[in-house]
């Protein structure tokens, strides 16, 4: 038995302990395995923990049993993991504060591709908001586009399967365990998606498609990506609270806007409205506006030199040390890399920007010069 994973899976399922108090209890005693050696009293002088949480820890029979079980299931049904101190975890989904800290997978999955985008929006698509998805992800083919989205009905089917049509590897993220596929209409695509690409969840495995999960995947969905764009969407719904975590995230979310008087067009045209979203016509714009047409015309530079005229602050060199081996980094990367606070960062990289040492680019990317 792989007894780390075991641990892993173990600390995911303590009841009362959520995904930032695992992530607390990470940073103070450096794996999953040491939370459960520590003894209580050494787990008290972590700011933060208390009484019910050891009491979690100590007493953690059924995440055990829970963990003995799950192990089975990887190994019968060739199950992958992402450990959020693995280096398979998805990066972006990372820096978000409220990530899971386990992820199951199955399929061909590459969690950390150059260019990743959500693509949701209604169940009730039209079949305006299902041409505007095909339309979209045939123009990014070329950029090998790695398309995210919910397998749900309407356009997150439609994404997955324009995805599949021009050969774009396609993730499917659940609100269950893997151990089915709801809703059972899509299995035949989620089996076509484990080619190139796949299913993925936070869910061990028998945990069914409750209601209240569907919204807690969004955070996977909107915290993975480079952008989150939405096709379709009514006033509220599924669609609108995935832009409204990629906001919170400070990620770049993206929007067709509709006519005034459709019911699915409102929740695009309101997050335009109100600068939720950055309006979207076409791939161009999202090209442009990603910078990927910059990246798909420039080699990567193999070197990066310092002014040996100048010398850099500390916060300057934590920052010129990252774009060593990336020439483009984007912010919040730049930030989990460095250690630096987004506001020293922002502030260090407009005082290197005004220098001429680096610039910004469309994303909250930038490039060392």
């Amino acid at each position: 038995m792989n007894t780390s994973l075991f641990f892993q899976i173990a600390l995911s399922n303590l009841k009362g302990i959520g995904d930032s108090t695992a992530k607390l209890l990470l940073s103070y005693c450096g794996s999953a395995d040491a939370i459960f050696k520590t003894s209580a009293a050494k787990l008290s002088k972590i700011p933060g923990i208390g009484p019910s949480t050891i009491n979690a820890i100590k007493k953690n029979i059924e995440a055990f049993e829970i963990a003995e079980n799950e192990i089975q299931f990887i190994e019968k049904e060739n199950i992958k993991t992402f450990f959020i101190l693995d280096e398979n975890y998805p990066k972006k989904l990372k820096y978000c504060n409220d990530a899971p800290i386990l992820l199951y997978g199955k399929g061909n999955l590459d969690l950390n591709p150059s260019k990743l985008i959500s693509i949701v929006g209604t169940r009730h698509a039209t079949e305006y908001g299902k041409l505007i998805t095909e339309n979209l992800i045939a123009d990014l083919a070329e950029y090998d586009v790695s398309i995210i989205s919910g397998l749900a009905y309407g356009i997150d089917i439609a994404a997955h399967k324009s995805a599949l049509k021009h050969n774009l590897p396609t993730i499917g993220v659940l609100a269950h365990g893997l151990h089915t596929i709801y809703p059972a209409q899509h299995r035949s695509i989620a089996e076509k998606m484990q080619l190139k690409g796949g299913i993925l969840t936070e869910y061990a495995f028998k945990t069914i498609a409750d209601k209240g999960n569907f919204p807690k995947r969004n955070r996977i969905v909107a915290g993975m990506t480079d952008a989150t764009i939405v096709v379709e969407s009514a006033i509220s719904g599924g669609a609108l609270i995935t832009a409204e975590l990629a906001n919170n995230y400070n990620k770049d979310v993206l929007a067709f806007p509709g006519n005034v008087d459709q019911e699915f067009s409102a929740g695009c045209n309101k997050l335009i409205r109100e600068n939720k979203a950055h309006l979207l016509r076409s791939a161009n714009d999202l090209i442009e506006f990603l910078g990927w047409a910059d990246l798909k015309e420039k080699q990567p530079k193999n070197a990066i030199q310092k002014d040996l005229f100048f010398e850099f602050s500390k916060e300057e060199n934590a920052i010129f040390d990252q774009f060593k081996t990336k020439p483009k980094i984007q912010l919040d990367e730049l930030s989990y890399l460095s250690l630096l606070p987004i506001s020293t960062l922002s502030a260090t990289l407009f005082s290197l920007e005004m220098k001429g040492y680096i610039k910004s680019l469309p994303g909250k990317m930038y490039e060392w010069i």
